[in-house]
C-alpha cells in the first residue's frame, strides 16, 4: 500500500501550543571556531590467538563472518595465527573491537573451541 503525504512545512503549527513553530535562522547565534581540532578516536586491534584445537576452517569462518574478509585474506590471517601464534583480524574503534571480540569468543565457546581473541590499542595512529 502506498501512502501519499503532502505536508506544507511553511506554516506548521505546534500541536501542543497551537502557535506557529519558530524555525531557526539560517545562521547560528554563535561563532564556530575554525581552529577547533577534532580528535580522531583511538583505534584498537582485534587479535586472534592460536591454540592447538580450533580447526583452521573455523578460524577462516570467523574471519569471513565477523570481519567481512574475503576467503584469501581470511586464509592468510589464519596462517599468521597458526604460524606466528597470533593474527590481526582488524582495527576498529574501541566499542566495535570489543563487540567483535566478544562475538568471536562467544561463538568459539558455544562450539566448544578454545579460540580466543583480545583487543589491544593500535599505536600506529
Amino acid at each position: 500500500m502506498n501512502y501519499n503525504l503532502n505536508i506544507n512545512f511553511s506554516n506548521q503549527l505546534d500541536p501542543i501550543m497551537g502557535s506557529s513553530i519558530n524555525r531557526p535562522s539560517s545562521s547560528p547565534d554563535f561563532d564556530l571556531d575554525s581552529n577547533t581540532l577534532v580528535k580522531e578516536p583511538s583505534m584498537f586491534k582485534v587479535i586472534i590467538l592460536n591454540d592447538d584445537y580450533t580447526p583452521m576452517e573455523f578460524v577462516v569462518y570467523v574471519l569471513q563472518h565477523f570481519f567481512l574478509l574475503d576467503e584469501i585474506t581470511a586464509q592468510k590471517i589464519m596462517l599468521d595465527v597458526h604460524k606466528k601464534g597470533a593474527g590481526i583480524a582488524g582495527v576498529y574503534t574501541f566499542e566495535v573491537a570489543e563487540t567483535k571480540s566478544y562475538q568471536v569468543n562467544k561463538l568459539a565457546k558455544e562450539n566448544k573451541y578454545p579460540l580466543k581473541t583480545i583487543i589491544e590499542e593500535d599505536k600506529n595512529d
